[in-house]
């Protein structure tokens, strides 16, 4: 099973955000920085866990096991349901994406067991307007 690290970070609720994601299984490891441009804190959540999605099913994944530190990400991908207007299309973006895998798990974890993915997107924070 791939186990997936991810987490969505902003300098400023909006500001310039960005997405780490770590994956690990098969004996390897992969670290992605992907800057976001302006967003929320909660939009950087979100697009975090589909960029990771579509890192997953372009690398032919197909049972996967999602970490996050956001439990608004965990909570919404859990009950396929997001409470604001304006989570509801990353969560469907999200969902379309997870429906492509044979299995799919997210789980929270404390912010403190998401370090690599946490140092990834602040790195990402600092690659916008690069």
């Amino acid at each position: 099973m791939i186990e997936v690290y991810i987490d969505g970070a902003s300098a400023g609720d909006p500001g310039p955000s960005g997405a780490g994601i770590f994956i690990k299984g098969h004996g390897s490891a992969e670290r992605y920085s992907i800057p976001l441009g302006i967003m929320s804190n909660h939009q950087a959540e979100f697009r975090a866990l589909i960029e990771a999605l579509k890192i997953c099913t372009k690398q032919g994944y197909q049972t996967v096991s999602f970490r996050t530190d956001s439990q608004a990400v965990e909570n919404a991908m859990e009950k396929r349901y997001a409470k604001k207007q304006e989570y509801r299309l990353l969560l469907e973006e999200a969902l379309a994406l997870a429906d492509q895998l044979n299995l799919f798990f997210i789980k929270w974890i404390p912010s403190k067991e998401n370090k690599m993915a946490d140092e990834l997107s602040r790195k990402a924070i600092q690659l916008n307007d690069k």
